[in-house]
Protein backbone atom coordinates (compact mmCIF):
# COMPACT_ATOMS: atom_id res chain seq x y z
CA UNK A 1 0.00 0.00 0.00
CA UNK A 2 2.74 2.66 0.52
CA UNK A 3 2.79 5.32 2.81
CA UNK A 4 -0.31 6.73 1.58
CA UNK A 5 -2.54 6.63 4.81
CA UNK A 6 -3.38 10.12 5.39
CA UNK A 7 -3.20 11.27 9.04
CA UNK A 8 -6.74 12.48 10.08
CA UNK A 9 -7.27 15.69 11.97
CA UNK A 10 -6.99 15.06 15.68
CA UNK A 11 -5.19 11.89 15.57
CA UNK A 12 -1.42 13.40 15.78
CA UNK A 13 -1.42 13.56 19.47
CA UNK A 14 -3.23 10.06 20.10
CA UNK A 15 -0.39 8.17 17.56
CA UNK A 16 2.30 10.14 19.68
CA UNK A 17 0.97 8.98 22.79
CA UNK A 18 0.70 5.83 21.88
CA UNK A 19 3.95 5.62 20.86
CA UNK A 20 5.28 7.18 23.81
CA UNK A 21 3.26 4.44 25.99
CA UNK A 22 5.40 2.31 24.82
CA UNK A 23 8.53 3.42 26.39
CA UNK A 24 10.51 6.36 26.64
CA UNK A 25 11.61 7.73 23.10
CA UNK A 26 12.99 11.21 21.65
CA UNK A 27 11.53 13.04 18.81
CA UNK A 28 13.32 11.12 15.92
CA UNK A 29 12.40 7.58 16.99
CA UNK A 30 8.79 8.70 17.56
CA UNK A 31 8.83 9.08 14.21
CA UNK A 32 10.43 5.82 13.39
CA UNK A 33 7.83 4.14 15.83
CA UNK A 34 4.99 5.19 14.68
CA UNK A 35 6.12 4.43 10.82
CA UNK A 36 7.02 0.91 12.32
CA UNK A 37 3.82 0.81 13.78
CA UNK A 38 1.93 1.45 10.84
CA UNK A 39 3.63 -1.20 9.00
CA UNK A 40 5.60 1.41 7.09
CA UNK A 41 2.11 2.79 6.09
CA UNK A 42 2.23 6.32 7.67
CA UNK A 43 5.43 8.68 7.60
CA UNK A 44 4.87 11.78 9.90
CA UNK A 45 6.64 14.65 8.90
CA UNK A 46 9.37 16.22 11.59
CA UNK A 47 7.58 19.99 10.69
CA UNK A 48 4.52 18.19 12.32
CA UNK A 49 6.04 16.34 14.93
CA UNK A 50 7.53 18.79 16.97
CA UNK A 51 5.12 21.46 17.16
CA UNK A 52 2.94 18.36 18.73
CA UNK A 53 5.37 17.14 20.84
CA UNK A 54 5.81 20.79 21.77
CA UNK A 55 2.53 20.98 22.68
CA UNK A 56 2.13 17.51 24.66
CA UNK A 57 4.89 18.51 26.81
CA UNK A 58 3.01 22.26 27.72
CA UNK A 59 -0.48 19.97 28.28
CA UNK A 60 1.06 18.58 30.78
CA UNK A 61 0.47 14.87 28.89
CA UNK A 62 4.27 13.90 28.10
CA UNK A 63 7.40 14.69 30.04
CA UNK A 64 10.85 15.57 28.33
CA UNK A 65 13.92 14.83 29.93
CA UNK A 66 17.23 15.53 28.09
CA UNK A 67 19.98 12.24 27.72
CA UNK A 68 22.19 10.61 24.94
CA UNK A 69 20.51 9.23 21.76
CA UNK A 70 22.10 6.03 20.32
CA UNK A 71 24.37 7.81 17.81
CA UNK A 72 25.66 9.92 21.35
CA UNK A 73 23.68 13.13 20.41
CA UNK A 74 21.66 15.19 22.68
CA UNK A 75 18.06 14.34 22.44
CA UNK A 76 15.01 15.10 24.68
CA UNK A 77 13.63 11.77 25.56
CA UNK A 78 9.47 11.98 25.71
CA UNK A 79 7.80 9.78 28.87
CA UNK A 80 3.51 9.71 29.45
CA UNK A 81 2.63 11.81 32.76
CA UNK A 82 -0.37 9.84 34.59
CA UNK A 83 -3.03 12.67 32.25
CA UNK A 84 -1.01 11.15 29.45
CA UNK A 85 -2.20 7.78 30.01
CA UNK A 86 -5.80 8.79 31.05
CA UNK A 87 -5.74 11.06 28.07
CA UNK A 88 -4.20 7.85 25.85
CA UNK A 89 -7.03 5.49 27.19
CA UNK A 90 -10.00 8.39 26.65
CA UNK A 91 -8.82 8.97 22.93
CA UNK A 92 -8.24 5.49 21.96
CA UNK A 93 -11.84 4.52 23.25
CA UNK A 94 -13.14 7.49 21.09
CA UNK A 95 -11.39 6.68 18.05
CA UNK A 96 -12.58 2.57 18.60
CA UNK A 97 -16.10 4.13 19.13
CA UNK A 98 -16.14 6.26 15.80
CA UNK A 99 -14.43 3.22 13.96
CA UNK A 100 -17.23 0.87 15.07
CA UNK A 101 -19.99 3.70 13.36
CA UNK A 102 -17.74 4.24 10.59
CA UNK A 103 -17.79 0.33 9.76
CA UNK A 104 -21.70 0.31 10.30
CA UNK A 105 -22.18 3.29 7.55
CA UNK A 106 -19.83 1.96 5.41
CA UNK A 107 -21.20 -1.91 5.59
CA UNK A 108 -24.83 -0.19 4.44
CA UNK A 109 -26.32 -0.91 1.29
CA UNK A 110 -28.78 0.14 -0.82
CA UNK A 111 -32.25 -2.26 -1.06
CA UNK A 112 -33.97 -2.77 -4.48
CA UNK A 113 -36.40 -0.27 -3.98
CA UNK A 114 -33.42 2.32 -2.68
CA UNK A 115 -34.02 2.43 0.84
CA UNK A 116 -31.43 1.21 3.41
CA UNK A 117 -31.26 -1.96 4.69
Amino acid sequence: MGKDVELLQGTLNLLILKAISLGPLHGYAVLLRIQQLSGDRMEIQQGTLYPALYRLEHLGLIKGQWGESDNNRRAKFYTLSAAGRRQLTQEKRRWEAMAEVMGIILATEKAPNGEAL
